[in-house]
């Protein structure tokens, strides 16, 4: 059976929850490979709003199995809360339906504190992070001293953990001018919130191929974008772990043989919260216009997302580096109305044209898009569901996306509604 990985092919924000809830009908596992409680997916069932941080998006469809990868980073007391206000819902939550792998890597009070120490230093160029300390998670991870939900498990390793942990950051703490940690305290509050955790704990590595060995379908779900990804995103204005379709192996312990079909959620336009270079990005009507129709706020943060035409050089980019099946392609209903649409499909650069984003920090703020131009549609695409209910402009502009990135579009999304989705290509056909 076909097993689907869908990352987001641009900043993030691009509609990734609806498609993921839409396509776990088909599933029989969703899972998170990477990222933490910075993500922020909103999906919207039959009117009513689920906001979903760090559960898959899967949960909120009975009957199946969600399961936390090791690539995430995980809040414990965020997890709880969150799973309190989703049953509150009415969703059902249990040991039977979520699984956490043991070795996924829990991000603590003092990352948080960190992360925002860091971000309000004047002297230093924010990133813009969402001070979750999804980072400083990340960094103790890979410095050996992170403490792993396993270790919940026993006293003497926890303390062992603890102790390595409070080395590193108290003597960063002590350069910020912030207090040094309790560590009595720490390991009370973990010693606290460990059964709510282990209850859900397994070795995910073990089940997810045991699944596949069963002929189950699963689905992959990633967080944030390609273009927020640590090594091929705009660096260092990116999320602190790999975003692409390979991270889906790594961060659930499946190998890359298992991955069947790569889905990219892209947006009709382009939007980013938060600093960094964004070529396409508007500062004029049109721009107001697009994050004022398409509710551009973080779902997080709640900051309001830079707007911009559809960059499809980036696309055609992230689509490459994530070996893009087929994409995802959402609202586009926000684009009803305008006279004319812009598409980028290239850059200019001390003179020279650019099929792609340059690596070098200075280039990419000095690279300026060159546009096509293409007649826009006055009739509403909103709630569409198959092809002929779109206006001739709009299809138009649909295969000239496809054409210039190079990658068909195998869904289409017109409204935040789950089924108000045009199927072309179903990625979990075999």
């Amino acid at each position: 059976m076909a097993n689907v990985v869908v990352v987001g092919a641009q900043w993030g924000d691009e509609g990734k929850g609806k498609l993921v809830d839409w396509l776990s009908e088909r599933a029989d596992v969703v899972c998170r490979f990477q990222g933490g409680h910075n993500a922020g997916h909103t999906l919207v069932i039959d009117g009513e709003v689920f906001k979903l941080n760090a559960l898959p998006s899967g949960v909120v469809r009975g009957g199946k199995l969600s399961v936390i990868g090791n690539g995430v980073v995980l809040d414990p007391w965020h997890l709880v809360s969150e799973i309190a206000a989703i049953r509150k819902q009415g969703v059902e939550i249990s040991p039977e339906t979520l699984m956490i792998a043991e070795n996924t890597p829990l991000i603590l009070p003092y990352h948080g504190e960190l992360d925002r120490a860091r971000e309000a230093q004047a002297s230093v160029a924010k990133i813009g992070t969402t001070g979750r300390g999804i980072g400083p998670a990340y960094e103790d991870k890979v410095g050996r001293r992170v403490i792993r939900v396993a270790d919940l498990a026993d006293p003497a390793t926890l303390e062992l953990r603890v102790d390595r942990a409070l080395v590193h950051h108290n003597a960063l703490r002590a350069g910020l001018g912030l207090d040094a940690i309790d560590k009595h305290a720490l390991i009370a509050a973990l010693n606290e919130i460990a059964p709510e955790i282990l209850q859900y704990a397994q070795p995910v590595w073990k089940v997810l191929n045991e699944q596949r060995r069963a002929g189950k379908r699963i689905l992959f779900e990633g967080a944030q974008g390609a273009l927020l990804d640590i090594d091929f995103g705009t660096y260092p204005f990116v999320t602190s772990s790999n975003v692409i379709a390979g991270q889906a192996a790594t961060g659930t312990g499946i190998g890359p043989g298992a991955i069947d079909f790569v889905l990219g959620i892209v947006k009709a336009y382009t939007t980013r919260v938060g600093e960094g270079p964004f070529p396409t990005e508007l500062f004029d009507e049109d721009g107001q216009r697009l994050g004022e129709r398409g509710h551009e706020f973080g779902t997080v943060t709640g900051r309001q997302r830079r707007c911009g035409w559809f960059d499809a050089v980036l696309v055609r980019q992230t689509c490459l580096t994530s070996g893009v099946n087929g994409i995802a392609l959402t609202k586009l209903d926000v684009l009803d109305g305008f006279e004319t649409l812009k598409i980028c499909t290239g850059y200019e650069l001390d003179g020279e044209v650019l099929d792609y984003l340059p690596t070098a920090a200075d280039q990419q703020a000095r690279a300026t898009p060159i546009y096509e131009s293409m007649p826009g549609w006055s009739d509403s695409t909103e709630g569409a569901r198959s092809w002929a209910e779109l206006p001739a402009e709009a299809i138009k502009y649909v295969r000239r996306v496809e054409e210039l990135i190079g990658c068909p579009v195998a869904l289409l999304s017109t409204s935040p509604e789950r089924e108000d989705t045009i199927l072309v290509t179903d990625p979990f056909a075999d």
